[in-house]
């Protein structure tokens, strides 16, 4: 029998070649994206970022094995860390505040936020895709680079460092563990929840990529 993550992967493929085919990842590997959504996309990420940071700490407080619980609590310091650091770089401090947030920015937190009261596998795994999609973006768009100069160079470097692929493959492990403990009706759950988050990343860079604004 195949692991839970290889056929929750297979059915969210689909969403993640259109993700690597967005204008706005093609754009980001070229260099050619503008600034102005580069900025749009960090700004949004930034706020996305406070609650995930939380939502991390949350499923490590509910996890039953020692291991899993320390691996959720690094995720929530270690990779946090390195990303606000980005944001340092690209944005200079310059963040929105909470009322300034994205429809589609708020949708995808609230979708995980929903998931607190959820069984432990389907928070965690509501949180995955976060990990394997950027692991995948990182490594493909670094295979595309060439000679020439890259302005989002150090956003790329950071996603295909081996260092992420590691937290990326751990915490795709213990999502795996947690499925070999529940039912195959659970295992569809979290499934679905997977296909499901990583289509709200596919709406990021789309939102990113039109400037997202509310209608009224």
């Amino acid at each position: 029998m195949g692991k839970w993550s290889d056929a929750a992967w297979e059915a969210a493929l689909p969403i993640y070649q259109k993700i690597i085919e967005h204008p706005f990842v093609i754009g980001l590997g070229e260099g050619t994206l503008s600034e102005e959504r580069f900025r749009f996309y960090l700004q949004q990420d930034a706020l996305y970022l406070e609650g995930y940071a939380r939502r991390l700490a949350h499923v490590a407080s509910r996890l039953h094995r020692k291991e899993h619980t320390e691996a959720f609590l690094r995720f929530a310091t270690d990779g946090i860390e390195v990303e606000r650091a980005l944001h340092a770089v690209f944005l200079q401090g310059e963040m929105l505040s909470e009322e300034q947030i994205s429809p589609t920015c708020l949708l995808y937190t609230a979708l995980q936020d929903s998931m607190a009261t959820a069984p432990v596998e389907l928070e965690a795994t509501a949180l995955l895709p976060c990990f394997r999609v950027y692991q995948r973006v990182g490594e493909t768009i670094l295979k595309r680079q060439h000679d020439q100069p890259n302005p989002y160079r150090q956003w790329i470097d950071t996603y295909a460092d081996p260092q992420f692929a590691e937290a990326s493959e751990l915490a795709v492990r213990i999502c795996d563990e947690l499925a070999e403990e529940v039912s195959p009706e659970r295992q569809k759950r979290m499934t679905d929840i997977f296909v499901r988050c990583t289509r709200m990343e596919w709406m990021f860079w789309e939102s990113a990529w039109q400037l997202e604004k509310w209608k009224i």
